[in-house]
């Protein structure tokens, strides 16, 4: 399913042109509306700066994205599999029902197979699709200032304690506990290897992590322990400069991010942070490495562990460093994006030095 996309004026005119050398290699999702098509999408053409290109459906909806009903783009990419055909349109006909596997089951239909065609045709599992879609649905009801009842709702939850209790899973905190007079603001970035959530202030960007990294909940509490004030839903300046960065980043433009941080840690994780920023885009370094040019050849271990410690994920580059054989290790976003952020980044030296 991996492919290198084009930098985004490329895709944005094979979308004006409709290119089919394009489909099923890349997809585009409209900020203004929340659909995301194929590149030969009919439908009337969105701006330029509305676009975000991703290289697979899964993508997509991870991102936010619903799947457009004219191009149907989910169609598509599932090809002539009937049996993804069959639980796509019992998923568009049911977009809040709380899928298991047991309904599988009760189709008929085994859950392993299932999952590995759904990872096949999209980059991600039927469950994954649907539990994606609740709740992110749930939570743009709250960021649009509805109450917890109506996310719930519009998320698919019967249950209000379910619904909580898949938010602050997501999240770290029950919906109820976000206030509007909060200092810290969250929202969701997309990118093409994930949806990303930023947490920021109106002056300094806090943290930045994949979504589904399994310590998201724990670097929330952190957070909230160390900047008092509470936590609300909106895109203050610094969300907005670090979207715009990674926008940049992930078309190949530019691999500097100046948007403010804010370094929450000990006196020694800030040290390492701090290195990591020196770090050129396209070279890495070893653990032992950093400990060494910090002045603390003993403390390779204690490196590692500020890097797992880091909550800016990409803008403060813990993915540059690696073991000291090379190989990738310690990256809680997964090893698959650690290889990939290397791989943009080594393509991007390559081009600016050409």
């Amino acid at each position: 399913m991996m492919f290198d996309l084009p930098d985004s004026r490329t895709l944005y005119q094979a979308l004006l042109d409709r290119d089919a050398a394009f489909e099923g290699r890349a997809y585009v999702g409209v900020t203004s509306t929340g659909i995301f098509c194929r590149l030969t999408c009919p439908a009337r053409k969105p701006k330029f700066e509305n676009c975000r290109f991703h290289a697979t459906p899964g993508d997509c909806i991870e991102a936010g994205f619903r799947a457009c009903k004219r191009c149907k783009p989910l169609a598509a990419a599932a090809g002539d599999d009937p049996m993804v055909q069959d639980l796509l349109a019992r998923l568009e006909a049911r977009p809040a029902y709380r899928w298991g596997e047991g309904d599988l089951v009760r189709l008929g239909l085994d859950a392993s197979t299932v999952r590995r065609a759904f990872k096949r045709h999209f980059g991600m599992t039927f469950l994954e699709m649907a539990r994606q879609r609740r709740l992110r649905e749930g939570f743009t009801a709250l960021k649009a200032g509805e109450p917890v009842i109506a996310a719930q709702l519009d998320a698919g939850f019967e249950s209000a304690s379910a619904f909580r209790a898949a938010f602050a899973k997501l999240v770290g905190i029950a919906p109820g506990a976000f206030r509007k007079d909060a200092l810290l603001l969250a929202d969701w970035i997309d990118t093409p290897l994930g949806a990303m959530i930023a947490i920021s202030c109106a002056h300094q960007l806090h943290l930045l992590e994949f979504a589904d990294r399994k310590a998201l909940p724990r670097e929330v509490a952190k957070l909230q322990k160390a900047q008092p004030g509470g936590l609300g839903f909106g895109r203050p300046a610094p969300t907005e400069q670090i979207a715009g960065e990674l926008r940049r980043f992930f078309a190949g433009e530019g691999a500097d991010f100046r948007t403010p941080l804010a370094l929450h840690g000990t006196g020694f994780e800030r040290e390492v942070w701090r290195y990591l920023l020196t770090i050129p885009a396209g070279e890495t370094r070893s653990y032992s490495q950093v400990a060494q040019e910090l002045g603390r050849a003993t403390a390779t271990r204690a490196v590692a562990r500020a890097n797992g410690a880091n909550q800016l994920a990409l803008v403060v580059p813990c993915h540059r460093v690696l073991a000291a054989d090379g190989s990738l290790t310690g990256y809680g976003g997964g090893l698959w994006r650690k290889q990939r952020l290397i791989e943009i980044e080594t393509g991007y030296r390559q081009r600016i030095s050409a």
